[in-house]
């Protein structure tokens, strides 16, 4: 049973904000189960006066299942989906009582929306900036990754900051308290979780499979069913179904159990169970779409390539920001869509996050009209070459910090609530 802090009042909320999938499952969940370690809160504890909450925010990136996936943790008192945020600012008590007392954490999306929130619940506020802290003014606490977020921070916020680290540097060591993947030379092939990378993705990779298994026939892969889709929908990806399928000479795979058979005979295994950190990191090589998941496999210290075949940029509008809001609109999706896409193509900087913390090339990135069978040829050279790989695997986890931060940002959300009267 969890101990709660003398010092903490019992009686108030903790809400944590955030957006996507990946934020979810590198930032959010560690964190919510620290901070049941840390306080007695509900629901884990059904008698708790104390409770933990999940407020999700409007995000162009996200999949729309990401509620769901966050109900079946058991870790959330109420989770409230982002089609409900405005009503939320609105009528907070529609969606429940809410204690007087409670602090918001931001956790990924728009900054400016737990503002918003933390002001119209009267709680307090804390900011975990990856690179830039947006709203110190209104922040009663900012936690930062590291020194370039801290020095953004005008001199008279600075105090107000604490730089714990990166969350996502605790993956690696939660990682490996999981069972041994069968003996082998292990593969892991990730499609993303979006309909519009799935639609390239699933068949371009599973045909890569066919051609990697041919050049190297001892290879074994591992398919990590994102949370927000699944097998079955997978498998529709790669038939006839979807029409990109055929350019890949994809037939539809054959599913027996946890594995799915390829029409060329390629066993593929796959993980339903999330995270998939600890399988993951028993791999020795990753064929990924860029999003990120490219962070996720950085701090495990698994080498990648990532890969953007451009040559279906009309299924391609999964981009951040106006341009992606833009190639979704239904007058333009295709005509617009189409040009924004190549003009990012053209004129775009790394697209990795490894390469995007380090500024230049950690992992390789493929963009392009590229083939299943360049990237198969390729991967079996990375693969024939481990000292090349174990040099691209410390060079990712050199871009991580010290694990720690996930239980260094749990204390200050507890040093925000309020305490407890004197005895």
């Amino acid at each position: 049973m969890s101990q709660a802090s003398p010092e903490v009042q019992p009686g108030a909320a903790i809400v944590l904000v955030s957006n996507g999938p990946g934020e979810l499952s590198t930032w959010v969940r560690p964190l919510a189960e620290e901070l049941h370690r840390l306080l007695p809160l509900r629901p884990r504890e059904p008698d708790a006066p104390s409770r933990l909450d999940l407020v999700l925010v409007p995000c162009p990136n996200a999949t729309g299942q990401e509620d769901a996936v966050a109900r079946r943790w058991q870790l959330f008192s109420r989770v409230l989906p982002a089609a409900r945020f405005w009503w939320l600012l609105l009528r907070p008590d529609r969606h429940g009582p809410w204690p007087r007392h409670g602090v918001v954490v931001f956790l990924g999306g728009d900054q400016f929306w737990t503002v918003l929130l933390s002001a119209r619940l009267g709680y307090r506020h804390l900011t975990y900036a990856e690179w830039v802290a947006r709203w110190p003014r209104w922040n009663d606490r900012i936690a930062t990754m590291g020194p370039e977020a801290s020095g953004r921070l005008a001199p008279r916020w600075r105090s107000r900051s604490l730089e714990v680290g990166d969350l996502m540097a605790d993956l690696s060591a939660a990682a490996r308290a999981v069972d041994p993947l069968p003996p082998g030379e292990w593969v892991a092939l990730l499609p993303g979780s979006k309909r519009a990378k799935l639609q390239v993705g699933v068949p371009f990779l599973l045909e890569t499979a066919d051609r990697l298994a041919a050049l190297r026939p001892g290879v074994r892969f591992l398919l990590p069913v994102a949370p927000t889709t699944s097998a079955s929908e997978l498998l529709a990806f790669a038939g006839p179904a979807n029409p990109i399928a055929r350019f890949f000479g994809c037939r539809e795979p054959q599913r027996q159990g946890a594995r799915l058979i390829t029409a060329a005979g390629t066993t593929i295994a796959l993980l339903e169970e999330h995270p998939a950190h600890g399988s993951l990191s028993q791999c020795r090589l990753a064929l990924t779409t860029v999003g990120a998941n490219t962070a996720e496999l950085g701090a495990l210290g698994l080498p990648m390539i990532v890969l953007v075949p451009t040559q279906h940029l009309h299924v391609m509008q999964a981009w951040d920001g106006w341009m992606g809001l833009l190639a979704r609109l239904p007058l333009s999706r295709r005509l617009l869509g189409v040009a924004l896409t190549a003009w990012r193509m053209r004129h775009r900087g790394f697209l990795a996050w490894p390469n995007i913390s380090a500024d230049r090339a950690v992992v390789p990135e493929r963009v392009g009209p590229i083939t299943p069978s360049q990237i198969a040829v390729e991967a079996a050279d990375w693969l024939a070459h481990p000292a090349r790989l174990q040099g691209m695997a410390d060079d990712l986890r050199s871009l991580r910090g010290r694990p720690g931060a996930v239980a260094a940002l749990a204390g200050l959300v507890r040093d925000l609530l309020p305490a407890a009267p004197p005895a």
